[in-house]
């Protein structure tokens, strides 16, 4: 003999259609939530500056170099090292790599655009935490350039004194 479990067995519909859920005969089951795809349109790297206060090392190629970090700093696909990387290494890209990188950043600022609203909180906690690395970012290139500044102006000194 089979032991019954603690759920009653699944009931047959009128016309010995299954219905393992045991509505009534003719009944419909409750409508299933639609989810709502519509994009959210949410802007990633809205959060920034104006203005990027990082300094692009000397290089040659052809760029709106502000555009560049807008995208750069506003990726939230890239690491803080992977973006401080990209920036160092730009006096040795071609200007093709470039062009690619920014193709790159704006699909990607397109493609979060159009996720449905449902992601948007998600999104914002991604943004928040880039940002922070982004200024991170900054205040390292800051301390670095102050620290090359001091140490020029001592070598300066020692020149001035004859200890150079």
């Amino acid at each position: 003999m089979m032991q019954q479990g603690p759920f009653p067995p699944p009931q047959q519909a009128a016309g010995g259609d299954d219905n393992p859920f045991g509505f009534p005969p003719g009944a419909n089951p409750p409508a299933q939530q639609q989810e709502d795809t519509t994009p959210a349109n949410y802007q990633i790297g809205s959060k920034l500056p104006k203005v990027i206060s990082i300094k692009m090392p000397a290089h040659s190629l052809n760029f709106d170099e502000q555009y560049f970090l807008h995208l750069l700093a506003g990726s939230i696909s890239l690491t803080k090292e992977e973006k401080k990387r990209i920036v160092e290494s730009v006096p040795k890209l071609k200007q093709s790599q470039i062009d690619e990188l920014v193709r790159i950043f704006e699909e990607e600022r397109r493609k979060f655009s159009e996720l449905s609203a449902k992601h948007v909180e998600q999104l914002k906690k991604l943004e928040d935490q880039h940002l922070r690395d982004w200024q991170d970012i900054e205040l390292s290139q800051k301390a670095q350039d102050k620290k090359s500044s001091d140490e020029a102006q001592a070598e300066e000194i020692r020149k001035k004194l004859g200890l150079g």
